[in-house]
């Protein structure tokens, strides 16, 4: 039943691979719920024990009444039209929230294309036309739907006929940013907006690394089109790595800053593309019926509504040289990265400050999960910004040591 879905994938205290294990165990939620307690695995967090014991649906039946309400629709693990992609990476959700048509994820190249979101003209231009060639080409476009990159490449694909699936940071009812509510709209009515969490979820800083996975494990690759070097693009081309899937950059002007990140992913060995068919051509044996309408130079001429005013930029300063006050913080405020120049450490939150002390030589996620008795979520972000700022490092397995 759906209700029980939605209460296994609420369940506190449970990893996603947690929950995987849970499920591989009993077959499904309503036999967890049902379940004695001798039956369940040691060492079980106690809110998750005590969860357990309460047998307790009334939360479900709430997002389930609001799914009713708001015209969103389901989807388990355990269903066909789950994302085989998705459902194959080490920490799936357990439910999808959706607003419009799910895509064929098996009948083309599926390809999300992520950015700054305080792109340079030349980004914005670039994601637009990208995203008009993978759609005009028969890929399907992923986007964060955030502003700058995301925005522009989902405007791109639907400018091409193309259909677009928006993966979100918040509830699939809601509209985050504001300013982009007019392409909300039309992503869900020409394709679906997506969402692991439940209608009404804010925009919480920790939803978006979720989000990220979610994003590249639908693909069969990430394309970067610009991002600094702190930035939650290259966050998802890292977990798509991670993943085993194929990671794409288009190159950009080095004296850039908002160029940075994404260039040295070109230098650990990401693929360098100048257009969509670079990025579908990848793909060509795999689906041997795709439109192919030859090169499309990113420099030729596109349509009008593809166009973007261009501006002549002056090199900028060296990064090593910039004065406080002449820097621009970049998506998001971040703390200033380690370097030799500057040794001192980036100041932690006390979130991070917490999970890093729990850091104790080489450890598994879980256990750090379960010793930090704090939601699975936050301190996955925390670890993701800990490992930014040079404070731990990943392992496989997936394990996670100090620096």
């Amino acid at each position: 039943m759906l209700l029980h879905w939605i209460w296994f994938s609420q369940l506190p205290g449970v990893s996603d691979r947690g929950r995987m294990a849970l499920l591989e165990r009993f077959g499904d939620p309503e036999a967890l719920l049902n379940a004695g307690e001798r039956d369940l695995p040691p060492r079980l967090p106690e809110e998750t024990q005590k969860a357990l014991a309460r047998k307790d649906l009334d939360e479900a039946g709430k997002i389930l009444e609001q799914c009713s309400k708001k015209g969103l629709s389901l989807l388990t693990f355990r269903d066909g039209a789950y994302p085989a992609r998705l459902k194959n990476i080490p920490d799936p959700p357990m439910v999808l929230y959706y607003r419009g048509t799910l895509p064929d994820w098996d009948a083309a190249p599926t390809v999300a294309i992520v950015g700054t979101r305080s792109a340079s003209l030349y980004g914005l231009g670039t994601a637009k036309r990208m995203g008009y060639q993978v759609a005009s080409q028969g890929g399907i476009v992923v986007s964060g739907m955030a502003q700058g990159v995301d925005g522009m490449a989902a405007e791109g694909a639907l400018t091409a006929g193309g259909v677009v699936v928006g993966v979100l940071g918040t509830g699939a009812d809601r509209v985050y940013p504001r300013q982009n509510r007019a392409l909300f709209q039309e992503v869900a009515e020409r394709g679906c907006l997506l969402s692991e969490f439940p209608p009404g979820s804010p925009p919480e800083r920790w939803h978006f690394p979720r989000r990220n996975r979610v994003l590249s494990g639908l693909c069969h690759g990430v394309l970067v089109v610009e991002a600094p070097t702190k930035s939650g693009a290259l966050i998802t081309a890292r977990l798509a790595a991670d993943q085993g899937r194929d990671v794409f950059v288009v190159p950009g002007n080095v004296d850039v800053e908002s160029c940075a990140g994404s260039n040295a992913l070109l230098r650990e060995g990401a693929i360098a593309v100048t257009c969509g068919e670079d990025v579908i051509s990848e793909y060509e044996a795999q689906f041997p019926h795709l439109r192919r309408n030859g090169p499309t130079s990113l420099v030729s001429e596109a349509p009008a509504a593809l166009r973007v005013a261009q501006e002549p930029q002056l090199p900028k300063k060296s990064l090593n040289t910039l004065e406080k006050n002449d820097k621009k913080s970049i998506d998001k405020e971040v703390s200033p990265p380690y370097s030799e120049i500057t040794p001192s450490l980036p100041p932690l939150t006390e979130t991070e400050a917490k999970v890093l002390a729990l850091v104790q030589g080489e450890m598994p996620v879980d256990e750090l999960i379960a010793a930090a008795e704090l939601p699975a979520g936050t301190v996955q972000a925390a670890l993701i910004t800990l490992e930014i700022k040079k404070r731990v490092r990943r392992l496989p397995g997936p394990r996670v040591a100090p620096c």
